[in-house]
């Protein structure tokens, strides 16, 4: 078992395979059909504004599968730096880009190689020269220390076995006074230690 303290008694390795199977099957089969509902109807659910939608290639749009809306905190502002964690497809992460500006930087972090595939060929796409897609988890971020005055992320958190590492790396990465947008899962009762070490409950 590979286990942090206050994380649960789960083998990372096994836990981040069983994710990157799933949303790589997102990301090359966005329309097969699964227990989320993803792509443009999503956005309409989540209170995406179709303003800030343009320029975002279709394909992008159709990989997306996050749980909230991290723009509903405020919109970005023309020169920020900006870090998305869990970028997946892009969406958010290109969202953040014509917010920001070509003054203004995005890094877009996952650990699916086919997700990266469509964000970086997407980003090619919408001419978007200020954003890139870097290979990373949510617990090191391949990012300086001090570099973003905003971190995003959408539906990933929940996903990390040691919250408390991915939230020490998102303070690592801020500059001082910089914010946290996420949209995110939250449950009411607490999850049973017994759920936690299920893998396949962490990807239902």
């Amino acid at each position: 078992m590979t286990t942090a303290a206050g994380s649960p008694n789960v083998d990372l390795s096994s836990l981040r395979c069983a994710i990157q199977e799933e949303y790589d099957v997102v990301a090359r089969e966005p329309d097969k059909g699964f227990h989320f509902h993803p792509g443009r109807p999503l956005t309409e659910r989540l209170g995406y504004e179709d303003t800030w939608l343009e320029g975002v290639p279709e394909s992008s749009i159709a990989a997306f599968a996050g749980t909230g809306n991290p723009f509903s905190m405020g919109a970005l502002v023309a020169g920020e730096r900006v870090v998305d964690i869990g970028s997946g497809g892009g969406i958010d992460s290109l969202v953040a880009a014509g917010m920001v500006g070509p003054e203004g930087q995005v890094v877009g972090v996952d650990m699916t190689p086919a997700m990266l595939e469509r964000a970086r060929a997407a980003a090619v796409e919408a001419g978007r020269t200020n954003v890139e897609f870097r290979e990373g988890y949510g617990e090191s971020l391949p990012v300086p220390d001090g570099w973003a005055d905003v971190v995003i992320s959408n539906g990933v958190l929940n996903l990390i076995p040691d919250k408390a590492a991915a939230l020490a790396e998102i303070r690592r990465v801020l500059k001082p006074g910089g914010r946290l947008q996420i949209g995110d899962i939250l449950v009411q009762k607490a999850v049973p230690d017994g759920a936690k070490e299920k893998i396949e409950l962490w990807t239902c």
